[in-house]
């Protein structure tokens, strides 16, 4: 590496001193291109001097630098916009403003390592403004984008520390790492939360393998480009932005109350079980009515403040901010704070050098909270009180759960963490066409985890319980510290060659990028900790039963990159990319992954045939294929690790050994995806009407997945990881936006996008099925992966109806059935025969999460200075799991008011719910459920205080507003939410312990100074 980089610097040295004698015969002008309409800079400004072939282009920020002789003309030119002709007249310094053509303004998309003009891009790119994202009330931008991207699915959470799942194009892996690449300024990273939506200017999303592939290894799964503000040539401007709200639990379930739970359970034991009431009428009667969610749940206030203050000159600009937000989240004991600090500032050290640094800061404080309360909460008792005069009830009474209230409020769980990410970098123009760039980008992330248990106690005079006899306790306080420190740095060298020749454009980016990250972690546990919160450390416990913890992980990536891009006469585009990505995650012998792609457009609208018709605005077409990778899997997978401490015993004896419990695959590869794409742009009358439609073709192979190994070769439940599975995600992708003028005073746009997505398994290597969902009991697992399903299928009994009388069963397969059982499909033995036996061999195939449409309808309207705007966004055809309900593991457990309300009885005869019963049910399709929905995910009415009221106090812009968040969600799903996914893509879908979705009331205000 070393050479390369005294190879570059030697050919920047020959380039100075071949071009000195232009330099001193020409002279160099700079200057910066704005909107005359809105003072806003223009990126991808085409610049040709008159009557020559020269020619540049302006960069990220508008501004361009270009040799020329002191009586040359500047032609600009401009996709929206009028041509504009400059003469240089021998000054140095040019301040060039644009005019809006009867066409709307061209887009201008962030790629990797550069920008392009929507028109040029030949891959599937989609963009976010910056404004659209920071006026939701949401922690991270992903979740603002909600319904806005066709083929981009997010799955939010109400947590208000959770980072939203995204999936773009489908599931793009079974396990290794399933979601998108993210690069905020350059930097590359996997979490966005410490980033103040405030600050963003705009998000570009990627989505084929042709847009994709610059990013080579960790590109398969797409990536999201995240510019912040920068400062801008002028005075200086402050703004403030600030929203305060409540928000609340958007669904909760309906359960049982102490008459209909008491009723349930009598009647099933009486009937069906013992004949003995298990709930008596006395206990009823002089128990309480308590809604366990209503326990447990509050009302969260939430806050944003935002400051920042940007401007700048000739040679330097400036921006810094400064962002508080506080969010108590909806569960008791929940709240979460962040502060963050950015400071974005590029100097113009000389005419053909920029120094540039993007920094922020960010400090995290949550108090976190176990969600499995909310699986406590669905099963405990309503008859039990929840807290009496500090006294918690006594759950155990009735069934085996604890006290949600009580595990909730007994645990201290905290979460401080501090993050410096930050870029420098080096541009040097030593040309008109040739840029020079280093960057060098930083992301240490420091976490401190404190999780302290109190004592309580559950018998005698000082019990914390109302009844004495419960089984919740925790006998000695004891105090959990874990200390994660991770670093990450990446150093980018780029040279990009851009020139204008006539009709031809070309520009050609080549470049090294080096990646390394180091991570340590440190946990230890102490019993007997005093409850005062500053006597928190493990030395004030006592050592018995003490443990400690270490461990750690490194690994580095070392990338080539390269990409061409070439246009003759705006008309003809093609864009080829290679990159070649080392990375230590695999054996020396698979280290290395090559991932090309080619991509081509035509510009139609711009053919002489179309001049002089005014329909047809924009009509590109374009294709494209490519390759992308995936490293993503732990950084020991390929060699072994051994496990030390183990107890094992010898004649009556304790020993401490050393084992060996992973078989390495040390052969484990590359994961590649293999991505066709074809898409159309358009656009309609100046552009009011806009569009594209895209079809794609993704075809995982090598896919990194666990087997499990076989038991004679040793442990059961150990895993395999190796490269054994191929699937296939295909799909069609449609949006359409409408923008238009009504008159001086009425303006409105309305937009919606739709996506079709199927993923299927093509081949497991050997044949052998992943099984996953476990949740226990009778039920065992409920997923399983195998060849012509999608992954993480639902593989379950299906239920066809309620068994009325006893000539049913007879003719079934379940004669020790009842009437008001489940009746199951009996789809016989393994050869598909029916045997008349329920068993294994019944179980089938009946869908997955993953849905098959996802959709958006989005639209604002405005009238003078009112703004009315809404975002919705929906799925369609996927399943979910009630696990909350299949769960139902004691006899005692409740139940939800539903099942309650429609169960069968003999005088009753029920088709949908059976009769009451004491035992866990198998899994069966009556706990699936379609996971369809369709919501307002937020809606916004401001107004914004015309400028001459605001003059004489000093102020450019004021507007406040009022926003609903998750306003409201039309599904049929039963339980808290429709969005649910995990980590595992292989058991997505099934809701047990989740953090219910959230409804957010907001105020707000927008000031400009």
């Amino acid at each position: 590496m070393r050479k390369l980089f005294t190879s570059l610097a030697a050919c920047v040295l020959i380039i100075l001193l071949f071009t000195g004698e232009a330099f001193s015969q020409n002279i160099v002008v700079k200057g910066r291109v704005t909107d005359v309409a809105n003072g806003e800079t223009l990126i991808g400004v085409s610049i040709k001097v008159k009557g020559a072939a020269q020619g540049t282009s302006t960069d990220a920020n508008g501004a361009f630098t270009i040799t020329v002789a002191p009586n040359a003309t500047l032609v600009f030119t401009y996709i929206g916009f009028e041509p504009a002709e400059v003469p240089v007249n021998n000054q140095t310094t040019l301040t060039v403003t644009m005019k809006t053509s009867a066409s709307a303004l061209e887009e201008v998309v962030v790629v990797g390592y550069g920008t392009q003009r929507k028109s040029d891009v030949t891959g599937s790119v989609a963009k976010i403004k910056g404004a659209d994202i920071a006026s939701q009330p949401v922690l991270a931008a992903t979740q603002a984008i909600q319904g806005r991207v066709a083929g981009v699915q997010i799955i939010s959470s109400g947590d208000p520390n959770a980072l939203p799942t995204v999936r773009i194009r489908g599931t793009g892996t079974m396990k290794g790492g399933a979601n998108p690449l993210y690069v905020v300024d350059g930097i590359i990273t996997e979490d966005i939360r410490n980033i103040n939506n405030a600050d963003i200017v705009s998000m570009d999303i990627l989505k084929d393998a042709s847009a994709t592939a610059i990013y080579g290894m960790r590109a398969a799964n797409g990536v999201l480009l995240i510019t912040t503000k920068k400062g801008k040539q002028g005075k200086m401007v402050i703004s403030y932005d600030a929203h305060t709200g409540v928000k609340e639990a958007a669904n909760l379930v309906d359960m049982a109350g102490p008459a209909q739970y008491a009723g349930y359970l009598n009647e099933a034991n009486v009937y069906y079980g013992s004949g003995d009431e298990l709930i008596t009428t006395d206990q009823i009667a002089n128990g309480a009515n308590t809604d366990w969610y209503d326990a447990i749940l509050k009302k969260g206030f939430q806050q944003n403040h935002n400051l920042s203050l940007s401007g700048g000159t000739e040679d330097l600009t400036y921006f810094f901010s400064a962002g508080y937000l506080s969010d108590a989240g909806i569960i008791e004991t929940n709240n979460f704070n962040r502060f963050t600090l950015r400071s974005n500032n590029e100097y113009n050290a000389t005419k053909w050098l920029k120094l540039s640094s993007l920094i922020s800061f960010s400090r995290l404080n949550n108090r976190g909270v176990d969600l499995g309360a909310f699986n406590v909460a669905y099963r405990a008792a309503p008859y039990i009180a929840s807290k009496v005069n500090d006294l918690y009830g006594n759950t155990s009474l009735s069934n085996n759960v604890g006290n949600p209230l009580l595990s909730l409020e007994k645990v201290d769980n905290r979460t401080l963490g501090n993050r410096l990410q930050g870029s420098f970098a080096l541009d040097v123009k030593p040309v008109s066409w040739l840029s020079l760039r280093s960057s060098f980008g930083v992301d240490l992330d420091f976490l401190r985890s404190t999780n302290y248990g109190y004592q309580f106690a559950n018998v005698g005079a000082n019990s914390v319980f109302l009844t004495e006899g419960g089984n919740q306790l925790r006998d000695k306080s004891d105090l959990t510290v874990i200390s994660n420190n991770a670093t990450k740095w990446v150093w980018d060298n780029t040279a990009t060659f851009n020139k204008i020749f006539d009709k031809h454009s070309v520009n050609v980016l080549v470049g090294v990028t080096s990646e390394y990250y180091r991570f340590n972690g440190l946990e230890g546990k102490r019993v007997n900790v005093p409850a005062d919160r500053d006597q928190w450390y493990l030395g004030a416990g006592s050592t018995t039963g003490a443990t400690n913890n270490n461990t750690g992980d490194k690994w580095a990536r070392n990338s080539y990159i390269s990409r061409l891009n070439y246009a003759y006469d705006n008309r003809y585009l093609l864009t080829a990319t290679f990159r070649a990505d080392g990375t230590s995650r695999f054996p020396s012998s698979n280290r290395w992954g090559y991932f090309p792609s080619v991509g081509l457009g035509w510009n139609i609208a711009e053919e002489d045939f179309m001049k002089g018709q005014k329909t047809l605005t924009t009509f590109k077409i374009r294709g494209s294929w490519g390759k992308v990778g995936n490293d993503q899997i732990n950084t020991n997978v390929y060699f072994p690790i051994a496990a030390i401490n183990l107890p094992y015993f010898y004649d009556g004896v304790e020993y401490s050994g050393i084992a060996f419990d992973q078989l390495p695959d040390r052969n484990v590869k590359w994961e590649t995806t293999e991505e066709y794409d074809l898409g159309l742009d358009y656009g309609f009358i100046n552009n009011r009407l806009t569009g594209e439609i895209d079809y794609y073709h993704k075809k995982t192979t090598d896919a990194l997945i666990d087997i499990r190994i076989p038991a004679i070769l040793g442990d059961a439940d150990a895993l395999y990881t190796t490269n054994a599975a191929t699937f296939t995600n295909r799909g069609l992708e449609f949006g359409i936006h409408w923008t238009d003028k009504i008159n001086d005073n009425w303006s409105y746009n309305i937009g919606g996008n739709v996506s079709y997505n199927k993923n299927e398994i093509t081949g497991l290597n050997g044949g052998q099925a992943l099984v996953e969902g476990n949740i226990g009991g009778n039920q065992g697992n409920v997923t399983r992966s195998d060849n012509g399903q999608p992954i993480g299928s639902f593989y379950i009994y299906e239920a066809t109806g309620i068994f009325q009388d006893a000539e049913e069963i007879a003719a079934s397969a379940q004669k020790d059935a009842r009437p008001g059982d489940l009746r199951y499909r009996d789809l016989g033995g393994p050869d598909g025969t029916p045997d008349g036996v329920i068993n294994e061999f019944d179980r089938t195939y009946v869908g997955s999460y993953q849905p098959k449409y996802t959709f958006g309808i989005n639209g604002s309207l405005t009238y003078k200075s009112f703004d009315l705007s809404i975002n919705t966004y929906g799925t369609a055809g996927g399943k979910i799991y009630n696990g909350k309900k299949a769960s139902r593991l004691d006899q005692r457990d409740n139940l939800e008011a539903a099942v309650v309300k429609n169960r069968w009885t003999p005088d009753r005869p029920s088709g949908t719910d059976p009769r009451a019963n004491l035992a866990q049910l198998p899994a069966s399709t009556y706990f699936l459920e379609k996971g369809d929905f369709f919501r307002i995910n937020n809606l916004t009415l401001g107004y914004a205080v015309p400028k001459e009221k605001l003059s004489r106090f000093f102020i450019d812009r004021l507007r406040v507003f009022v926003a609903a968040q998750n306003l409201a969600t039309i599904t049929g799903y039963s339980g808290f939410t429709p969005e649910i996914i995990s980590g595992n893509p292989l058991n997505a879908g099934i809701e047990s312990n989740i953090y219910p979705t959230t409804r957010t009331f907001t105020f707000g205000v927008n000031i400009g100074l």
